[in-house]
């Protein structure tokens, strides 16, 4: 699932490509059809994101909110786009480009009050300049473990399962710990490495945890699990002890036991 850096790449991308633009809107797959004729024809005011969820704004007032989900792709096309390709939910056609959108958990035109309402449930978003405050006061009031809470997006909007684990690796902190026993120190630390991590990862589009120092490639160059730490490997970077997963909030979680003792 695409987390909070990949919506925030993809608006700015898509704002650069098609904001001012009449947009030709259809969906060949026919389950969005009814929506698209709403928008198709209108101006395109700009894309936003908040945490995981996108929002295209059109003249009228309307937009098209979209949630990616696990299995949600866009595919870039020249204008005219070709024939489309597998179950495109979504075609969004402009001058020059075109973005097939696949497999999105949501994908409906709303108003701004709905949009303010989907914002309203989830957490403050770290690349929107969301309250550290507020993170602050929802983690040290629950006693959920803090690999549950950085993954709930009512807590803090954005982080998925890649994040939680290289965050948590980077600064040592055991998975289970409950988020009313850290200290305003160990949540300082953890704050501003998932700011870091994720400002890294809207730069270059992609997850990249490593650093500069880690590792002989250009960082935009890195690819596959090579980005990561310790998502995904076997060997700890630090201690060469054995990587192990814990599953917390349904989703597997890499970790030290060594270097995430507590």
């Amino acid at each position: 699932m695409p987390e909070g850096h990949k919506t925030h790449y993809l608006a700015k991308q898509h704002t650069n490509w098609f904001a001012g633009q009449k947009l030709k809107v259809t969906s060949p797959q026919g389950r969005f059809r009814q929506d698209a004729r709403k928008v198709s024809g209108q101006i395109l005011e700009s894309c936003q994101a908040f945490g995981k969820h996108l929002f295209y704004a059109f003249e009228s007032g309307r937009r098209v909110h979209v949630h990616l989900g696990r299995y949600g792709k866009y595919r870039v096309l020249d204008s005219p786009p070709p024939v489309p390709v597998g179950a495109v939910r979504m075609r969004l056609c402009g001058d020059q480009r075109t973005i097939d959108l696949t497999g999105p958990t949501t994908c409906r035109v709303i108003y701004q009050d709905v949009q303010e309402e989907v914002v309203s449930k989830l957490g403050p978003d770290p690349l929107a300049g969301g309250s550290k405050t507020k993170v602050w006061s929802h983690l040290s009031a629950s006693s959920k473990p803090i690999g549950a809470l950085l993954l709930d997006q009512t807590v803090l909007a954005g982080v998925g399962n890649i994040f939680r684990a290289e965050v948590l690796f980077e600064v040592g902190m055991h998975p289970e710990q409950s988020g009313d026993s850290l200290s305003r120190e160990q949540f300082d630390h953890l704050w501003k490495s998932l700011k870091r991590m994720m400002r890294v990862g809207l730069k270059y589009g992609k997850i990249v945890t490593v650093q500069s120092g880690e590792t002989r490639q250009r960082l935009i160059d890195l690819e596959g699990n090579d980005r990561f730490r310790i998502y995904g490997h076997e060997i700890c970077p630090r201690c060469e002890g054995s990587i192990e997963t814990i599953e917390i909030a349904a989703r597997k979680l890499y970790w030290c036991p060594s270097c995430q003792a507590g």
